[in-house]
């Protein structure tokens, strides 16, 4: 019994030399593949946010390439007033949608317009042929680079179109985001993230030590390529140590390849690499693998404690007060290492429930984000909105005292009437804008529509004064009720009134008519001028957002979009058709309402 208990122990004994490197090897394992796991799914948020920032700016190029202010300066007849209306242009467009540079260069690369115009660093008159993003935009039609600036020495993600006009040379359109953010959320959480070209050389990251080094060490033609197109202006890559180990290649960044191990400032890391296309660029997630040790440290401590415990039970099996001390005391043992490893994994839950909170408060960063950009593309159709009313309001007050002076006080009052008026249709412009954020629309409702064209003819007496026109409303009584919004139906005529004076300035007969006739089911109100119509080339683009023919900077190409947003939330549609002689007819045609107006005027 006492031979066969003591072969018992032996193994035991040998079992329990070997179960601790088996725990330590299991434990390891498991910890590195969650630590794998929580990399992972870090590069994914990290992939989404650098596509997000990239997504913002990315079809800017197009829009302002659009542009008659833009195009107008390819040929080489542009003159200073062409070139000025450009820069200032590029100056609005970089002050509302937010990106650090916009410019446009010729067929050669030489700058003719740029949002830094009048600042020392100006992009005007520099050559930047050498850029790959220039060459990408001429050969391939666009082109996208991240470098430093030669000129301003800050670093950026250029993002280039080429912009083809018939008749002229070819110009490209190129707008420089900043993408600095990124790397200063991640130098504020600590978090060891970075993102490297295609030569494997860092341009950001969470870590100032990993800036400008190259993750293996470059080669001949990766040098060459660097030094003839400037990327990194200034910085000394070849000084620079590789930040993976020796021999290690550049990683392909494919989810199969395995994690691999670093050391940066004596501390070992666990690091794992993406790729963000289409410029071939590796995103590096990595964390420290000091507590993945301790981790499995414990399971083999553990291990080893469990075989001891159950060779002691077999070689002490005769010796029964002995093992009963030893059980004893190895219990004790046992629920302090217990109450520890309860305490850690408490701790551990909580870290993960933060981890957890973190991740969905970025999430939401994200989503509000794109909401923020949204509204700032917005602003320039607010501005569009109250600054009609407030000309209005300019021009009555300055009436109003006028009059005043004049000492004629009943006219006053009554322009003092009108001022109040326009300053309530504001407010009530206003209102109506405060819910453009949650996407709101106003309730629609049986409108006058002949109240509705003389609130129009009134807002617009100021202009057709300083030209001369008296507008003629064509319309028999009585008026006809349709669907709509009042106050919105107001603005979408306001601005094609405006559209049509504008067309008849400088005329030697200029002359408006507002015609307004019904069938069974709808009402149309035609705004008709006289002036030269709209170019053939130009009729299909007119109701476009940013599309406009003023070369002046009066606007953004927003008002017969808007109008056109207004009357179909109507249910309704705006035509434009040529008027015999010359001239345009806009027509606004919306649906009969659904009380006759006797009633209509009853109720009010």
């Amino acid at each position: 019994m006492t031979r066969t208990i003591g072969r018992m122990t032996f193994a035991m004994l040998v079992a329990t030399c070997i179960a601790p490197f088996v725990a330590y090897h299991l434990a390891s394992g498991v910890a590195i593949g969650a630590l794998e796991g929580q990399l992972q799914r870090s590069l994914v948020l990290t992939n989404r946010a650098i596509e997000t920032e990239i997504e913002r700016f990315r079809y800017l190029p197009m829009v302002i390439g659009e542009d008659a202010r833009i195009r107008a300066i390819a040929g080489p007849e542009r003159g200073e007033t062409t070139l000025a209306a450009a820069n200032a242009y590029l100056e609005t467009i970089v002050r509302q949608a937010g990106p650090a540079d916009l410019y446009v260069l010729d067929a050669r690369g030489v700058t003719l317009a740029a949002s830094n115009h009048a600042t020392p660093e100006s992009f005007v008159g520099q050559d930047y042929s050498f850029r790959p993003y220039f060459r990408n935009a001429m050969r391939k039609g666009e082109g996208r680079y991240y470098a430093i600036g030669v000129t301003t020495g800050k670093p950026g993600y250029f993002l280039a179109s080429r912009i083809d006009i018939a008749g002229k040379p070819p110009i490209v359109v190129v707008v420089k985001a900043d993408l600095s953010p990124l790397e200063l959320t991640w130098e504020a959480a600590g978090v060891q993230t970075a993102i490297a070209d295609r030569w494997g050389i860092v341009f950001l990251s969470g870590n100032p030590d990993w800036k400008y080094r190259p993750l293996a060490p470059l080669g001949t033609e990766a040098s060459v390529r660097l030094a003839a197109e400037r990327t990194y202006e200034g910085a000394d890559l070849a000084a620079r140590r590789p930040i993976l180990p020796e021999g290690v290649g550049l990683p392909s960044g494919a989810l199969e390849d395995p994690a691999l191990h670093l050391e940066e400032g004596g501390a070992p890391l666990l690091a794992r690499f993406s790729t963000v296309e289409p410029d071939g660029w590796r995103v590096l997630a990595a964390s420290g693998t000091g507590d993945t040790a301790k981790l499995a440290g414990f399971w083999a401590l553990a291990a080893l404690i469990t075989g001891l415990l159950a060779t002691g039970t077999l070689y002490f099996l005769h010796q029964h007060a002995q093992i009963i001390r030893m059980r004893l005391r190895q219990g004790e043992l046992l629920e302090r290492m217990v109450a520890e490893r309860t305490r850690d994994l408490a701790c551990e839950i909580d870290m993960r429930r933060r981890t957890e909170d973190e991740l969905r408060h970025a999430q939401e960063g994200l989503i509000h984000s794109e909401k923020m950009a949204a509204l700032g593309r917005m602003s320039a159709a607010i501005v569009h909105e109250v600054s009609q009313p407030l000309a209005a309001l300019d021009a009555t007050l300055a009436t109003a005292g006028v009059l005043a002076g004049k000492q004629e006080a009943g006219a006053a009052g009554e322009r003092i009437v009108d001022a109040r008026s326009l300053v309530r249709r504001m407010q009530r412009t206003v209102k109506h804008l405060k819910t453009f954020a949650r996407k709101d629309a106003s309730e629609l409702e049986d409108v006058s529509i002949d109240s509705v064209i003389g609130n129009v003819v009134d807002l617009a007496v100021p202009r057709t004064k300083s030209l001369g026109i008296t507008p003629v409303i064509e319309a028999q009584a009585p008026s006809p009720i349709v669907i709509a919004v009042a106050l919105k139906l107001e603005q979408a005529m306001l601005n094609l009134l405006l559209n049509a004076l504008d067309a008849v300035e400088g005329r030697p007969d200029p002359a408006i008519t507002i015609r307004r006739t019904q069938d069974s089911d709808r009402v149309e109100v035609a705004i008709i001028d006289n002036g030269s119509g709209i170019a053939p080339e130009h009729r299909e683009r007119i109701g476009e957002p940013f599309f406009t023919t003023k070369l002046t900077g009066e606007g953004l190409g927003l008002g017969l979009s808007i109008a056109t947003t207004i009357v179909r939330e109507c249910g309704g549609e705006i035509r434009f058709a040529e008027v015999p002689g010359g001239g345009t007819s806009a027509i606004v045609s919306v649906p009969l309402g659904r009380r006759d107006a006797g009633n209509l005027e009853a109720a009010q």
